[in-house]
């Protein structure tokens, strides 16, 4: 398997948990056949569980995956212990997508800023190929972190433009929805969020965990998209945490 930047993840997490994760539909080995929606990736998750044999689980999702999680809460609480969402996107007005957008542009040369901006436009209307995709990544991925001289391996970005889109359009349209649901979750929650990522930690992190009954929320100091890289133990201490 080519390295993802969800294998940092997984070393973080360690001993001490059984630890499962899989490929979203779009993209081998898992299906390439749509619909490409919410609804479907919420019942992948179901799958994958029933596939794994485990009834309920303790669930962590990271930035898409933290937003995919918002909406299992919400549909599929029966199969889960609790989750944990990690600098996500979240679910009250527009879960920051707007500024976490302003922000990737704003810690990027002008010149690599338009480019990546027109790439990302074209791919969320269906109209680009996986390798601008990626190369509008690549343009954007030293903003991810709190410091560009400080970033981990540029992740394989492999993409399917059409899971992209749909997807993307799907969760854009529930987002109403979401926001109105998630004061009826039930279950154990926390929310990890890096203080120095582009995702705006109020209109993301914060909003979603003041809105869900019981959540908490910890703000990782000097962390950007991905804490458990820039402060190693952060996500395994936040997990640790829910469990208990």
């Amino acid at each position: 398997m080519a390295y993802t930047y969800l294998d940092t993840l997984d070393e973080e997490i360690g001993d001490g948990y059984r630890v499962a994760a899989f490929q979203q539909r779009g993209l081998e080995p898992s299906s390439v056949e749509g619909p490409f929606d919410v609804e479907t990736a919420v019942a992948d998750v179901a799958g994958v569980l029933d596939a794994l044999g485990w009834d309920r689980a303790w669930i962590v999702g990271h930035s898409w995956g933290g937003h995919l999680l918002l909406h299992c809460a919400v549909a599929i609480p029966d199969r889960m212990l609790g989750a944990l969402a990690v600098d996500l996107l979240g679910g009250i007005g527009d879960g920051g997508e707007a500024g976490f957008e302003a922000e990737l542009l704003r810690r990027t040369p002008p010149e690599a800023a338009a480019r990546a901006h027109e790439l990302d436009e074209r791919g969320m209307r269906g109209e680009g190929t996986p390798e601008e995709m990626r190369e509008s990544l690549e343009l954007l991925w030293p903003a991810y972190f709190a410091s560009p001289d400080h970033t981990m391996p540029f992740a394989d970005a492999r993409t399917s433009i059409p899971a992209y889109a749909g997807i993307w359009e799907s969760a854009k349209a529930l987002l109403p929805g979401l926001e109105a649901s998630l004061g009826r979750v039930q279950m154990p929650f926390g929310v990890v969020a890096g203080g120095a990522s582009p995702m705006p930690v109020e209109d993301a992190a914060a909003a979603t965990s003041h809105a869900i009954p019981g959540a908490w929320l910890e703000v990782v100091d000097g962390a950007g998209h991905f804490p458990w890289f820039e402060r190693p133990g952060s996500i395994r201490a936040a997990l640790d945490r829910l469990t208990r």
